[in-house]
């Protein structure tokens, strides 16, 4: 599978953290300024008891599995992850950084010595 840079330019939120911290490792970024956002899935039912039944039992498992994906990518115990996920949970980039859903903070201008034209 070939490389995946995740960039956060603004925001990330609700799924767009999740295909940000998706991104391969050492390869998922976000400048200094940007917020990113987790939480649970959300939904909406209708209709008979049982066919809302049906819509519960199917956002639960979607909980679950977007829940496993988030521990999958940051390395935080799921614990962490469902305690972090209960509410919006809203990050500077630093925060996420620490919390596992990127790697790199961008600055300008970067602080790694680019090379210069005569070496």
């Amino acid at each position: 599978m070939p490389p995946i840079s995740t960039w956060c330019i603004g925001q990330a939120c609700s799924a767009a953290s999740l295909l940000l911290c998706a991104g391969t490792p050492g390869m998922r970024q976000s400048l200094p300024n940007s917020r990113i956002m987790v939480h649970q899935p959300s939904g909406h039912a209708a209709g008979q008891a049982t066919d809302i039944q049906i819509h519960a039992e199917e956002i639960l498992k979607l909980k679950r599995t977007i829940n496993n994906i988030y521990a999958k990518h940051t390395k935080q115990p799921l614990e962490a992850i469902e305690s972090a996920m209960e509410r919006d949970r809203f990050m500077s980039a630093m925060q996420a950084k620490e919390f596992g859903l990127i790697d790199t903070v961008l600055e300008h201008p970067p602080t790694l010595d680019a090379p210069s034209e005569t070496s």
